[in-house]
């Protein structure tokens, strides 16, 4: 395990007229890496998996955009509603960009290239739905999620079957909306069978309870 912090490094991507993409890439070759949405701030947080000497751990995380209705587009595969219709296609483009060239870049540009079982795809609020979709839909490549308060614009199918990533959840008691939607998943699929944890902490919706729980979740996942 390596003590010595890594570096950032950001490119921009063609992705949608030009997407930027960080990687947070440790000192010592990475045994384990993270792809996340968000990437202008969870890919900061690599100081705290240092800090907290776990294995060597790369975070990739695609930027999102500043429009927060693009963004929930982009991030969940969601369902028609009265207040809110998401776009499918424009999530199905970010998913191919997600899975396909980001991971392409993390592999040609850094080298990054590990088994399932030690990838995972990590979000935070809206991000984690997007978490949620690409290792429910991709688990053959991320082996878990991991999932910060959930957003409710995705939620479980009606029957949830197949194979699943290990997931981690985690929400705050002073966020009881995000609370209940990591929840309901952890009920679905433990339902189903899959390998579940559910964390409850105190705290509310915000990047310092996010972050303080990411190396539990780096731990959980692949602590020696």
């Amino acid at each position: 395990m390596s003590s010595t912090a890594g570096e950032l490094v950001t490119e921009v991507l063609e992705y949608d007229g030009g997407r930027q993409v960080t990687a947070y890439v440790p000192a010592a070759a990475p045994e384990a890496i993270v792809f996340a949405g968000d990437g202008q701030l969870i890919t900061s947080w690599g100081a705290a998996l240092e800090a907290a000497d776990l294995p060597p751990t790369m975070i990739v995380g695609a930027h999102r955009l500043e429009d927060e209705t693009l963004r929930l587009h982009e991030y969940s595969p969601g369902r028609s509603t009265d207040a809110f219709t998401f776009d499918p296609q424009r999530f199905a483009a970010h998913e191919k960009f997600f899975v396909e060239d980001v991971r392409r870049w993390a592999a040609t540009r850094l080298g990054a290239k590990l088994p399932a079982d030690r990838t995972a795809a990590f979000g935070v609020s809206a991000g984690a739905e997007l978490a949620l979709a690409m290792g429910l839909r991709h688990p053959d490549i991320y082996g878990a999620v991991f999932c910060a308060s959930p957003g409710a614009g995705y939620r479980p199918p009606a029957v949830l079957s197949g194979r699943f990533p290990r997931t981690y959840l985690v929400a705050g008691t002073e966020e009881p909306f995000f609370r209940d939607n990591a929840t309901r998943w952890a009920n679905a699929l433990r339902d189903a069978g899959g390998d579940v944890v559910l964390t409850e902490r105190a705290g509310s919706h915000g990047d310092a309870f996010w972050e303080q729980e990411f190396p539990l979740m780096v731990a959980w996942a692949f602590g020696h």
